[in-house]
């Protein structure tokens, strides 16, 4: 038995476009592109971008402020080598920030503090009182863009369910809002208020305030412009819901730029489960594809995709190879990919000794984009690990700088050629995640999203049958 492995390749960092005509205007440093170039769709977007807020009783003035802090310069007291200072929001977007009439503005009664101290079950005496004001806003849904609600910190007995509880809190809001078509920014008292890094803070809230308000940050420079990406997850109903129990599935569909941010989702009747983990009939896998074949097709001018790449984080099983290819049976290439999140495989960097000696550990770990194949058809990606050319320096760039980082697993159930298509793919989408303001993900998109969608889409009364999205789920 031969115990070495494959030679590894490596693929460079993912640029970013920042513009939809000017192809110069890229980047690999997502918020160093911002603040060089703007955003990929300015103009595209009303200004002011007006803000309704919903806050504690008496405390509305606080959470004002925050919104003011939007509009001033914050210098990084972390991440140095890698976050820039924030110069204002009108400066990297190019709109402003203001809050929207008085009549959006909300707080809640002050007895509901006595209330949460006094209830056995705080979540609900929560969610209720929140979910009421978001009803009474409905109805003024003309007036603003985009909610703000502050969640201080005396109320954390209420952002979570007992322990046989399927509850939480962000999710709840986030299915209550999603039906009405109404973004929302939660703001906790100690993760946005209290974070001793503004810079931080005001990149985060800032990148996710202008994607909610429907404005897109940045694309990805390089793609197939003929590619499509899905990515599916499943998530179970509690046992007392008189809804499917196994599983509401949602499938993300992506443009080959990253940009195609809509999904479906629907309930599945027809579902095998194997270890806790449900996989689907060749039947419902057909649909779920077919159906995600016409959201690409509806906004392609009724063309079908040359090639599609499917991700999920379970096998998939023989039926659903066989309805994924009798759906896409018009694309010439289908990829069915599993990426494995949590392996036990980890490497390090060696430096090689030019005297021809054995060489020794390097400072930085493994770069992100190294690539092994292990079997025919398993290979190992780093997406997380060091990065060349992104800081102000030019050094080497460890996102987080702990840990050894291990690689994704990646399976391929269908699909052939080398890796290096596969693995350039997840790689630019693990930079396409708008709601925070790190250089990239661990995962890719379409897992990372399709995750966020299926916990929330669960919780929605009705599912529907029309496209949802994603800004209302962020």
């Amino acid at each position: 038995m031969n115990s070495q492995i494959a030679p590894h390749i490596w693929l460079p960092e993912p640029e970013l476009s920042f513009h939809p005509t000017r192809s110069e205007d890229r980047s690999r440093h997502p918020l160093r592109g911002l603040l060089k170039f703007g955003p990929y769709s300015a103009g595209w977007i009303p200004d002011p971008i007006r803000v309704a807020t919903l806050a504690p009783a008496d405390e509305g003035q606080r959470l004002y402020n925050f919104m003011k802090d939007l509009k001033l310069r914050q210098e990084p007291k972390e991440r140095r080598d890698y976050l820039p200072e924030w110069p204002g929001f009108h400066s990297v977007f190019g709109v402003h920030v203001q809050a929207a009439s008085r009549n959006c503005r909300i707080e809640l009664p002050e007895e509901i503090d006595a209330d949460l101290d006094n209830s056995q079950t705080p979540h609900v005496v929560l969610a209720e009182n929140l979910v009421r004001a978001i009803h009474n806003l409905d109805a003024r849904r003309s007036d603003f863009d985009v909610l703000f609600i502050y969640l201080p910190k005396r109320w954390e007995p209420g952002f979570s369910g007992g322990t046989e509880e399927d509850f939480d809190l962000h999710d709840h809001i986030k299915a209550a809002t999603a039906v009405r078509g109404m973004p929302v920014q939660l703001v906790r008292e100690d993760s946005a208020l209290a974070y001793p890094c503004r810079a931080s803070v005001m990149w985060r809230i800032g990148l996710a305030l202008y994607t909610k308000a429907g404005g897109i940050p940045w694309k990805l420079a390089e793609a197939d412009p003929e590619t499509a990406y899905i990515g599916i997850s499943y998530a179970l109903r509690p046992i007392e819901s008189d809804r499917p129990r196994f599983v509401t599935c949602c499938s993300q569909v992506f443009d080959a730029e990253g940009s195609g941010l809509e999904f479906v989702a629907y309930d599945t009747r027809e579902v095998r489960v194997q270890r806790d983990n449900p996989f689907l009939s060749r039947t419902e896998m057909f649909r779920v594809m077919t159906r995600s074949m016409d959201l690409y097709r509806r906004r392609h001018a009724g063309r079908s995709p040359r090639r599609v790449m499917v991700h999920k984080s379970t096998e998939f099983k023989l039926d659903e190879v066989d309805g994924c290819m009798e759906a896409l049976h018009l694309c010439e290439t289908v990829d069915l990919v599993q990426v494995v999140e949590n392996v036990g495989w980890r490497g390090i960097h060696i430096e090689q000794n030019p005297r021809g000696k054995k060489g020794k550990a390097a400072a930085f770990p493994v770069s992100r984009g190294t690539v092994i194949g292990i079997r025919p058809r398993e290979a190992l990606l780093w997406v997380h690990g060091d990065v060349r050319d992104v800081t102000r320096h030019g050094r080497s760039y460890f996102q987080g700088a702990r840990s050894t980082p291990r690689p994704v697993r990646l399976v391929r159930y269908a699909g052939h050629g080398s890796w290096d298509e596969t693995a350039r793919a997840i790689l630019g989408l693990s930079k396409m995640n708008w709601n925070n303001d790190s250089l990239y993900n661990p995962l890719p998109v379409t897992m990372t999203y399709a995750k966020v969608l299926s916990r929330v889409v669960k919780r929605m009364p009705n599912l529907g049958s029309t496209p949802y999205q994603f800004r209302f789920f962020m």
